[in-house]
């Protein structure tokens, strides 16, 4: 199991080294290798995100003792694609804006101001799924946290129907031996009345 993890973390680090250098690329190119090269990177994400999803799959395979590690790995993995994508948008804000300037003859100040809006509303957008990742780590722990001790109470169901097993039994001799002592009484009382 943990090879396949680890043959995905290889294609992970593969691929988003290969984005990283297309997306600093990105601004210098001429508008139709722009194009082109931003469709591949889009690809190239969605196919980084497939692998996070494997790898996801992956450690919710592993016992829960020795998941914690995977776990903490998964989390550094998703803010590396976090900032990747954010990296990819203000690449393509730079990138729009350049070819909005070359098309209208603009100036520059209104795309300063959209490209300031533009950051602002990705920033906010990223914390709000900071928010929604790290509530849904909090979702899956409690899970996990809730499956533990379904299993202690399973295991304590079991101790204590041994248990009564063993009372049960030591009941049922306990009535034998007072019938065998009540039997063994009347006897000595008949001798000692003859």
């Amino acid at each position: 199991m943990s090879s396949d993890f680890e043959g995905y973390e290889q294609d992970f680090a593969v691929l988003t080294a290969e984005i990283t250098s297309k997306i600093a690329r990105v601004p210098r190119l001429p508008p139709d290798e722009k194009k082109q090269m931003v469709a591949n990177v889009e690809k190239q994400l969605e196919e980084a995100k497939e692998l996070l999803e494997q790898m996801d799959l992956e450690v919710r395979e592993i016992p829960p003792q020795s998941r914690g590690m995977y776990s903490n790995r998964m989390r550094s993995y998703k803010q590396e694609m976090g900032k990747l994508e954010t990296d990819f948008k203000r690449s393509r804000i730079a990138y729009s804006d350049e070819v909005r300037n070359e098309l209208l003859g603009d100036d520059g100040n209104s795309s300063e101001n959209q490209r300031a809006h533009l950051l602002d509303n990705t920033e906010r957008l990223e914390r709000s799924s900071r928010r929604l990742e790290a509530g849904y780590q909090i979702a899956v722990e409690t899970e996990q946290i809730g499956q533990e001790v379904l299993e202690n109470l399973s295991h304590d169901r079991e101790k204590i129907q041994r248990a009564r097993e063993r009372l049960r039994e030591t009941d049922a001799n306990l009535g034998k031996s007072s019938r065998v002592l009540t039997g063994m009484l009347r006897r000595d009382l008949e001798l000692r009345s003859e």
